[in-house]
């Protein structure tokens, strides 16, 4: 590859654009990272080497007979395995669905391929996109998690073995893995992504979104996956940033309370005005609440199946499943309402645009392979609907990566991409793993 490589998904779709890349070689480049890093990571559960070339060479041809390019004309990228490609086996991790294979794209696949992307192989997730942890390695320390249920998509992206992902969230699935591997990560507003074609694990709080090297490469991706126009809308003023005031904070570790610190330092030292934001009087049994609606509608996607295979489910997988089977019917209906409750809390908090900031994960990635990492952080969003963003803000001891989280009212995710780039700027966090000499 005689150009530089792309520091980012944008700077490589622009690079094609401009003809100083070619679809073909940023395969080869991702290829050639995967045989040497994946035998050490498990990132993938499949690599489609020969149809990526050849998809590869298909997308260059168009481009030299002069047809329109998509937004993501020869961007390889990965899809976590419980997504559905065509002709594509969907395992979602476990030997319950070996096999099976997946008859059309997820609506969600369709259009990141119509938009022009090849696809490399399906990522690694965790058993049902559960916590029982997968294979997967953090590159940043192989020691530790990479964090889940994303796992192979975040350490393929950070490790640009590809250069963007699509992941899932239903407790903090993309915020954790991105936080603990050192990349950006969106989860959008719920429904803003179309999940069929995806195996749930709970509906109401199931969501899709991208993981990525940059914000401007989220923002690109989610204008495909949404079909929305998201246009770059740089801020004219640093921002009001509301930062998250509750003893629930405090279950931060020291490292990662010293990284946001120093972050929101620099981001006031650039003129962020920084406020303090209480979380609203819902919020106090809303972890049991998520806990509730994903056990119920977890063992509602699996009842059939659990009845006759419950030996075949991760134990993790069938605690939560045997949790729901034993949820009255009343409980499952308050928790619903309150759901209800504490999104308009939420949205009521959040008026005008607000931008909430606060750490993404309660510790960086932990060490072992026994754990996926606390999800409390992320959780709050997910039951919320509303838009959570990951960006790095700076290192621990031992070179491991932390996050700064950032979340909007449910349809603002517009408005949280512009201030995470403001964000992103001010930080500007360019470290990456060092694969060579990481333990």
């Amino acid at each position: 590859m005689s150009e530089p490589v792309p520091t980012s998904l944008c700077d490589a779709a622009e690079g094609i654009r401009q003809g100083r890349l070619c679809p073909p070689d940023l395969v080869e480049l991702c290829l050639d990272r995967i045989a040497r890093w994946e035998p050490i990571l498990q990132a993938w559960v499949r690599v489609e080497a020969d149809p990526a070339r050849r998809e590869a060479r298909r997308r260059q041809a168009q481009q030299a007979a002069g047809q329109p390019l998509g937004p993501l004309h020869g961007i390889p990228l990965g899809i976590k395995d419980i997504i559905d490609v065509a002709n594509w086996p969907t395992e979602a991790g476990s030997p319950l669905l070996a096999g099976q294979r997946a008859a059309r794209d997820a609506p969600a696949v369709a259009r990141l391929r119509a938009a022009g992307a090849i696809f490399l192989g399906k990522t690694v997730t965790t058993p049902f996109a559960h916590f029982d942890p997968a294979a997967t390695r953090n590159p940043w320390n192989r020691q530790h998690t990479p964090g889940g249920s994303s796992s192979g998509s975040a350490a393929a992206v950070a490790t640009r073995m590809c250069w963007g992902a699509l992941g899932s969230q239903t407790g903090g699935s993309i915020i954790r893995p991105a936080a603990y591997c050192g990349i950006a990560g969106l989860k959008p507003t719920r429904g803003l992504i179309d999940t069929r074609g995806v195996v749930s694990l709970s509906r109401h709080l199931d969501h899709l979104g991208p993981l990525a090297p940059r914000v401007a490469d989220l923002r690109l991706l989610l204008s495909v996956l949404a079909d929305q126009d998201l246009p770059r809308q740089p801020l004219t003023q640093p921002p009001p940033l509301f930062v998250v005031q509750d003893p629930w904070i405090e279950q931060a570790d020291a490292a990662v309370q010293a990284a946001t610190h120093a972050a929101l330092e620099r981001l006031e030292r650039a003129g962020a005005a920084l406020q303090p934001l209480l979380l609203p009087p819902a919020f106090r049994s809303l972890h049991a609440m998520h806990r509730l609606l994903l056990a119920v509608e977890t063992a509602e996607n699996h009842f059939s199946s659990f009845a006759q295979n419950a030996d075949s489910y991760t134990p993790e997988m069938a605690a939560l499943i045997e949790e729901g089977l034993a949820t009255a019917a009343i409980d499952y209906s308050l928790a619903l309402r309150h759901q209800e409750l504490f999104q308009q809390q939420w949205t009521d908090l959040l008026q005008d645009g607000r931008i909430a900031i606060m750490p993404s994960t309660t510790t960086p990635a932990p060490a072992g392979l026994q754990s996926t990492g606390d999800p409390a952080f992320a959780s709050p969003w997910s039951y919320a609907g509303c838009p959570a963003l990951n960006i790095p803000c700076g290192l621990a001891p031992g070179r491991l990566p932390c996050g700064l989280q950032l979340i909007a009212a449910a349809g603002h995710d517009a408005n949280l991409l512009n201030t995470a780039e403001w964000c992103e700027t001010v930080l500007d966090f360019s470290f990456l793993p060092d694969l060579e000499g990481s333990p």
